[in-house]
């Protein structure tokens, strides 16, 4: 059982490291002016003695979908401008 609870947490991928991550994502979308309202955790990832736990992004609508698209291309546009000169 020890290596088990050792292995769970070396892999990065325990249900608390998931939430913080899908908070963290939510925090970040929120402050780019989008909301996924389906972002969750995927409840059949989390079963199994060492779960590989994936965040399920879930479904938006089309005026979703274009804010987080805008929201992308502005974030990708700084770099890239950057180093252009």
């Amino acid at each position: 059982m020890a290596t088990t609870d050792n292995a769970w947490r070396a892999a990065g991928n325990g249900i608390g490291d998931a939430e913080r991550a899908r908070d963290e994502l939510s925090e970040a979308l929120k402050a780019a002016g989008v909301k996924l309202p389906s972002l969750s955790l995927d409840a059949v990832s989390c079963a199994g003695t060492v779960p590989r736990v994936l965040i399920d992004l879930g479904r938006c609508n089309v005026a979703t979908a274009h804010a987080l698209a805008a929201a992308l291309r502005l974030r990708g546009a700084g770099p890239r401008q950057a180093a252009a000169r």
